[in-house]
């Protein structure tokens, strides 16, 4: 749903250290919250009452839950670029294989912290104009600098470099958000016994996904 830009704007921005270990605290009591609860039932109450401050407390920093949950889901925008950096071709690998693992796990690390958090904020939260610009401007810079990173590459043998740049991009973010947020995880290559058919073996899930998009880009096997 789009939202009224006014309401989802923090009402306090701390300037102290007390002020913003306060609204750090506020920030994680409501992820908490909105993962064991859902959007509907994750209240300001519940979210104070975790945070251990009054509810007014609460309020003088943000005017409601949606404004909190924009925070949450800026705060997940900006761990996933600080996870897999733009600017800094030097931290890649040489291979194409190696390149697309940095990406894939990056993406994986951003959206495994909580599943049942990650839903509440992709499927029910607000949608402020300002934060989808945010998410559109952060898919275009991904777009353009896989489109550069593709075509200077020697491995890469793809017909279409703009579409597999947009392929690349759109696949790593669609198919790791809808993995890992719609699965119970499983941290360790070897499966429990009597494992449910919704648990992901996370190693065993970046494997095939690297490959996959391996052989797409370079026309061959992985490896």
């Amino acid at each position: 749903m789009t939202a009224d830009r006014r309401g989802l704007q923090p009402r306090k921005q701390p300037r102290q250290v007390r002020a913003e270990l306060t609204r750090q605290r506020i920030l994680d009591a409501a992820a908490r919250v909105f993962a064991e609860y859902g959007y509907a039932a994750g209240t300001t109450n519940r979210i104070a009452e975790r945070a251990r401050v009054s509810i007014g407390s609460l309020y003088q920093y943000y005017p409601n839950k949606d404004a909190i949950l924009v925070e949450l889901l800026t705060r997940h925008l900006d761990a996933g670029m600080a996870a897999a950096p733009l600017d800094q071709d030097e931290l890649l690998p040489e291979s194409i294989e190696g390149i697309m693992r940095f990406y894939v796990r990056g993406a994986i690390e951003n959206h495994r912290e909580d599943p049942q958090l990650l839903r509440v904020m992709m499927e029910q939260g607000p949608r402020a104009p300002e934060l989808l610009e945010r998410i559109a401007d952060s898919e275009r810079r991904r777009i353009a600098y896989a489109r550069k990173l593709l075509r200077n590459h020697p491995e890469v043998r793809v017909a279409d470099v703009d579409i597999a740049a947009r392929l690349f991009v759109s696949t790593v973010e669609m198919v790791v958000h809808r993995v890992m947020a719609g699965s119970d995880l499983e941290p360790r290559p070897k499966p429990k016994p009597g494992s449910g058919p919704g648990q992901v073996d996370i190693a065993r899930f970046e494997d095939e996904l690297v490959t996959m998009l391996t052989r797409y880009l370079t026309g061959g096997p992985a490896g």
